[in-house]
């Protein structure tokens, strides 16, 4: 028999709230034999914890090895300290398991009245791992010189002058598709579909459907819509004018661009893993999330 898991607790530090149910998670899991580890700079933040190891809590350093030996990966907060938590977590493929201490939280299935669940889900073993597709992004210079990231959300390149477009010559799977004067252009993933694509007016986009997404910002161009290619695909993102440029994947890290650069995007064989503890489908959490109007809705009609 399996004994109890061991949990990489993160939480947004400059939250009361989410300090408070860190506390109150360690003292639960403690009684319960659960190893539990906390990211040393987010530890000071609890003041308990600071420069020691108490009840049990293994202090361990931030960066892609943090939850190596971990089972899961407790994040309280809301979308940003989940993306924060998966730079933690993809390099071992410890899965994540969201409480949204945040606002509309998407990422995070659960809230805060769910956490006996989420303890209980977690002592026994009984959450299912759900792989979300990520995005491999590797910008060439004009000099030679190269770089590469990846987002779990989107890249974006994006105009740094806010008087000025940027030109960006799109192209897919080696052809040209169109060139935009814009703001930017965000590449996003299915997951990603209900952030900054959304808000740019792209679809939304369920889970488990393999696809990438390409969305305008504010383009003036006669074809300027949202696109949903496939996750075979390599999109492409010349940047053509002499307006200065930066790429931000999942608006955490960023990357100046000349005119010339090109930054390529494409599904990474390494995915982000999520840890689901509850069964409410995609579609209910898109109606809870956003506040959906379905009153009146009767149900499925009987056969």
């Amino acid at each position: 028999m399996m004994g109890a898991p061991t949990v990489l607790l993160v939480l947004n530090a400059r939250s009361s709230d989410a300090r408070s149910a860190a506390l109150s998670l360690i003292g639960q899991f403690a009684a319960l034999n659960v190893d539990v580890r906390v990211v040393s700079s987010e530890a000071a933040e609890l003041g308990e914890l600071s420069g020691s190891e108490m009840g049990g809590v293994l202090l361990v350093d931030p960066g892609p090895t943090a939850s190596a030996g971990c089972d899961v990966v407790v994040v309280l907060g809301g979308d940003g300290t989940i993306l924060r938590a998966a730079e933690w977590a993809r390099d071992a493929a410890t899965p994540l398991l969201g409480v949204n201490l945040g606002h509309v939280g998407f990422l995070a299935e659960s809230e805060e009245e769910d956490m006996a669940s989420v303890v209980s889900a977690i002592v026994n073993r009984t959450w299912q791992v759900e792989e979300r597709l990520a995005l491999e992004i590797s910008i060439f210079f004009d000099d030679g010189t190269t770089a590469s990231t990846w987002a779990l959300n989107e890249v974006s390149v994006e105009k740094v002058a806010r008087q000025r477009m940027i030109q960006v010559l799109v192209e897919v799977d080696g052809r040209p598709l169109s060139t935009w004067g814009c703001d930017g252009v965000v590449c996003a993933s299915p997951t990603g579909s209900t952030a900054y694509a959304f808000s740019a007016g792209g679809p939304v986009v369920w889970p488990e459907v393999a696809a990438m997404l390409v969305v305008p910002l504010s383009a003036h161009a006669l074809f300027a819509r949202p696109m949903v290619i496939s996750p075979r695909s390599v999109v492409a993102l010349d940047v053509a004018s002499q307006s200065p440029a930066v790429v931000w994947a999942d608006g955490r890290r960023s990357f100046e661009v000349p005119q010339g650069a090109r930054i390529e995007v494409r599904a990474s064989d390494q995915p982000v893993h999520f840890a689901r503890v509850l069964t409410a489908p995609f579609t209910d959490r898109l109606v809870a999330k956003f506040e959906l109007p379905v009153a009146g809705w009767r149900g499925r009609r009987s056969e």
